[in-house]
């Protein structure tokens, strides 16, 4: 019987046993971590970078976000509330289509970086299903890389966590636990830590937050396709503390979502489940 994982270990994508290692840990925890992996982190550099002096700015307020399309600039007013939470999460951020709107100076080199982590993450979508059990298998109505192929619906992400004020609702946090709702999140590690997941035991785990390190989980349409195998594990941003308070802290998920048509179980396509949560988030 498998031992459950305690901590999280990053495991080496040029290792033999990778593929295997990686499943293994998402089956586990949720979260796979991986380091060694074809990303750049030169060009995840310069995007944190870039989109720090966005934040900054005022220009942020012409690109606000479009109620139908979901795209564009989210300020922290209007920022997500987690389900089950009654607290505004604290962060304003920006959703990243290549059909959606854009600053003209950062799409470039935001469309390289999405175009090329979608390309990996067909990768990774075939090592769960290459080991994810055959009776378990049986329940995806066709294969996992093929569910995202020619879908326009995959989300990147590039939040910003302020430096803290002081003057926080009393409770509130930088992202509170939830799960993502998508396939698979790819993650590269932030230039801040915070990031936790919660362990099977209700205890909640650090992430490896080593730059160059990159993190993936699973999501709530994974987990409704493979029948709670793969677990869309809760995870949150917590507040930094001491003299870190005064630190923003940027990140870049990749939400990865199938084609709307794609039928995960009996009960939900991609598009209904989809629809579901984000009536759940209030932000439909």
């Amino acid at each position: 019987m498998d031992l459950p994982v305690t901590r999280l270990e990053a495991v080496d994508f040029q290792s033999d046993g990778a593929a295997e290692q990686f499943v293994q840990s998402l089956r586990e925890t949720g979260f796979g971590v991986l380091k060694n992996h074809p990303l750049s982190q030169s060009a995840v550099q310069s995007i944190y970078d870039n989109w720090l002096n966005f934040f900054g700015g005022d220009q942020k307020h012409q690109f606000a976000f479009n109620a139908d399309a979901q795209d564009g600039f989210f300020a922290a007013k209007v920022a997500e509330t987690a389900k089950g939470s009654d607290k505004r999460d604290i962060k304003e951020y920006y959703h990243y289509y290549p059909w959606g709107q854009c600053p003209s100076h950062l799409k470039a080199e935001l469309q390289a970086y999405y175009d090329t982590t979608l390309a990996f993450s067909a990768t990774l979508l075939e090592w769960i299903e290459r080991y994810t059990p055959a009776e378990v298998a049986k329940r995806y109505r066709e294969p996992l890389p093929k569910m995202i192929s020619g879908s326009d619906q995959s989300l990147l992400r590039v939040l910003h966590y302020p430096p803290m004020q002081g003057d926080e609702e009393p409770g509130a946090i930088r992202a509170a636990a939830h799960e993502d709702i998508n396939l698979i999140t790819i993650l590269p590690a932030s230039n801040e830590p915070g990031l936790q997941v919660k362990g099977k035991d209700g205890q909640w785990l650090d992430v490896p937050c080593d730059f160059g390190n990159l993190i993936i989980n699973i999501g709530d349409m994974l987990q409704e396709a493979s029948g709670g195998y793969f677990p869309s594990t809760t995870h949150r941003v917590i507040n930094p503390e001491g003299m870190d308070h005064n630190r923003s802290r940027v990140s870049l998920p990749l939400f990865i979502h199938p084609r709307p048509e794609v039928v995960l179980s009996e009960r939900h396509s991609a598009h209904s489940y989809l629809m579901e949560r984000l009536r759940e988030l209030g932000v439909i």
